[in-house]
């Protein structure tokens, strides 16, 4: 199927060729009929991606705080290499989709194929969506007039802020087409209303709603036609919808307002604001969150928690569901907003439009009427495949994924025939054009069913670990699978038996720091040491919202089963010796995640001790990983694997690296060369075991202040 991809990195748009997204439980997929372009935003992100790096970075100066930061805490090189990748991914453009319902996953019941439904889809052929961004169209709407639904929930939600009552007067800044549909549905409820451009063309269609313009290219001047039209009082409020970057607008707004008038901002201006502007007049400003309450709420867009409709009246979905049936009662109508039509095969021209044409204004896309559902596309290659032993499907085109794996795997001999992701079409077809891989999917079974496929790599969400390990070993492949293992006992005991029957397959978790050349020093200078380590290690994890999928027990197992076992593997590694007890604590009541701020006691078969103590609540300018060993009156010190300082020993003082060594690409050289000789597993299952066990243990001892005995293995 075809679909249109901005790249950040170039300024170039493509209408390129990707696999057809797969439907995931609680999603939609979507066979798009028409979809419309926003002028001003999309215009807005074309323009961005072809300003050079230094434009770019005075356009997000939080972003470049960031980049600072993670200079100071990981080094230049991967901060760069960071940098770059996130400008290499191509951005898909869109979000105004209406189409026909092809397939509902599970979980949604109220949506069956055939339904003409709106989404906030983008440019693309088929697209996979959340149940809570899809809205069924009403009879007696066409396809093009739905298109404007998710624009039209953006200027319904300003409304809503702004609170209007009947007979009140309100100005409008920007008559784009949010703005004219702004105005339209002020008029329905019974406003007054005065809008405010620069283009002539744009205001007549605004004065055939019945608005009263001010023209700001013939030298008028809002303050004062506000001031007229309402005999010196001001108007009650002002919707911002335009897009600019100077603050005049925003003053000029507060000019125009009477007192205690109320400002909303649905557009992108200059927020330099004047105090005397707001004080004065006790003014309100609040600025609108695109379709409304539920916007950027996981649980709600993802999950499909939906809030209940006495305390939140007014829901992204139900303001879809309020545009359309604007629309299909006549008090708003967008047939007149519309000024081009294009073929999706035309889309670059249209775009061209958008940019260099003022008169443009809704642009539709057309799609033709059947879509190309294949779920794989093959990649043209400038040389021919590897002959290897190994031949490789990675499952998952995520950022792990694209900015370690991948690159690791390309590094060594061995043949990568496909790479995966379900519903993320385009960063798949990007992936495998990238690092030369021979065919890009969107449905993991074809790995599974190639015989010619002998290993499999995953690195998707931690909940579909276990199951994607089990269903590779049985269809007889090699296993690399990113950590976690598992997040739960259930699926530990499964894999387990899955490895008992196939004694003969490779099952390695990515545990990579015990392959840093750092680790391995610190090994090599602790052997033949006389009594057991002390052990403390320190990671300065950094927050992470506790909406995000990895903080979810049941999506992300939590970040100590899904990110801390690293550590335990790390500390169990340099022991040489297995957990037998774990003693955790976590802080008390406070914070809204408590379990990643968490100390780790960890006992060791050997007589061995470690603390792992794993903080988010740290600086992002300290060090990430800090490990400390006390050893026979010696102490080794390594710092964010990038330097390795030792204390007391006779030969060895320090070993530093240009750039963090945290062991990934000797972890998958080894892998791959590990399946094509053959040989023991790397790590043997009992390691991988006990210590995910021990990750386990460490959520039990928290949160029931006790500790926990790891006693023999199940293998």
């Amino acid at each position: 199927m075809k679909q249109i991809l901005q790249h950040l990195k170039t300024g170039q748009m493509e209408l390129a060729e990707v696999p057809c997204p797969q439907v995931g439980s609680g999603q939609v997929l979507i066979q798009t009929r028409a979809s419309l372009i926003s002028a001003g935003t999309e215009r807005m992100l074309v323009e961005f991606s072809k300003a050079n790096l230094l434009q770019k970075a005075s356009q997000q100066p939080d972003k470049v705080k960031q980049v600072l930061d993670k200079i100071r805490a990981d080094g230049l090189l991967p901060t760069l290499e960071a940098v770059f990748r996130k400008l290499d991914e191509p951005l898909p453009l869109g979000y105004c989709n209406a189409g026909v319902v092809l397939e509902a996953g599970s979980g949604v019941s109220d949506l069956q194929p055939g339904d003409r439904v709106i989404s906030n889809g983008n440019h693309a052929e088929v697209v996979c969506v959340p149940r809570n961004l899809v809205a069924r169209i009403p009879d007696g709407v066409g396809d093009e007039a739905a298109a404007f639904t998710v624009l039209g929930a953006i200027a319904m939600q300003g409304i809503r802020l702004v609170q209007p009552t009947l007979g009140e007067k309100v100005m409008v800044f920007g008559m784009g087409l949010i703005g004219l549909v702004t105005v339209q549905l002020l008029r329905a409820n019974g406003c007054e209303v005065i809008g405010v451009d620069f283009n002539t063309g744009r205001l007549k269609l605004a004065e055939s709603f019945g608005v009263k313009t001010v023209d700001l290219s013939q030298g008028g001047d809002p303050v004062a036609a506000s001031r007229g039209w309402t005999r010196e009082n001001g108007v009650d409020a002002v919707i911002v919808t335009a897009s600019s970057k100077t603050d005049e607008i925003m003053h000029q707004a507060a000019e125009s307002c009477r007192k205690r008038g109320r400002i909303v901002l649905v557009g992108v201006v200059g927020l330099n604001l004047r105090r005397d502007d707001f004080f004065k007049k006790e003014l309100t400003f609040q600025v609108s969150a695109s379709y409304g309450p539920g916007r950027y709420d996981e649980k709600y867009e993802q999950k499909g928690q939906d809030y209940p409709l006495g305390l939140v009246r007014w829901t992204e979905g139900r303001n879809f569901e309020a545009v359309l049936g604007a629309m299909a009662s006549g008090s708003l109508k967008v047939d007149s907003l519309i000024t081009h039509r294009y073929q999706l095969g035309d889309a670059l021209q249209a775009y061209d439009k958008i940019q260099n044409d003022s008169s443009a204004l809704g642009v539709i896309l057309q799609y033709p009427k059947m879509a190309d559902r294949s779920v794989k596309i093959a990649i043209p290659q400038t040389k021919s495949a590897a002959s290897s032993k190994v031949v490789v499907g990675v499952i998952g085109a995520g950022n792990f994924s694209v900015g370690v794996i991948l690159p690791c795997l390309k590094k060594t001999d061995a043949r990568l025939k496909y790479v995966c992701g379900k519903s993320n079409a385009h960063a798949v077809k990007h992936a495998a054009a990238k690092f030369s891989i021979e065919n890009a999917l969107t449905d993991y079974r074809v790995i599974l069913d190639d015989k010619e496929v002998n290993t499999v790599f995953i690195a998707t969400g931690h909940n579909t670990h276990a199951q994607l390990v089990t269903e590779a070993m049985a269809a007889g492949k090699h296993v690399f699978v990113e950590k976690p293992l598992c997040i739960c006992e259930d699926e530990l005991a499964g894999i387990a038996q899955e490895v008992q029957k196939h004694a003969g397959l490779q099952l390695m978790v990515g545990f990579n720091r015990r392959f840093s050349q750092h680790t391995q020093k610190i090994r090599q200078l602790l052997d033949g040491r006389g009594c057991p380590l002390t052990m403390n290690m320190t990671v300065n994890a950094g927050e992470i919202p506790a909406d995000n999928w990895l903080q979810d027990p049941r999506r992300g197992g939590g970040r100590i089963i899904g990110e801390a076992c690293h550590f335990i593997d790390l500390l169990s590694y340099i022991a040489g010796s297995p957990v037998r007890s774990v003693s955790a604590m976590m802080v008390g009541d406070g914070p809204a995640v408590r379990e990643d701020k968490m100390a780790i006691m960890l006992g060791f078969a050997d007589g061995s001790m470690g603390t792992l103590n794993y903080f988010a609540n740290g600086s992002k300018s300290y060090p990430k990983e800090t490990l400390e060993v006390f050893s026979d009156g010696r102490v080794l010190k390594l710092e964010n694997f990038r330097v390795t300082s030792g204390f007391g020993f006779r030969n060895f003082r320090k070993l530093k690296t240009w750039s963090q060594d945290k062991g990934h690409q000797s972890e998958i050289r080894q892998f791959v060369g590990r399946v094509e000789q053959g040989g023991a597993p790397m790590i043997p299952f009992e390691q991988i075991e006990n210590v995910t066990r021990a990750s386990f243990a460490a959520m039990t001892s928290a949160s029931e202040n006790r500790v926990i005995k790891i006693g023999s293995l199940t293998v």
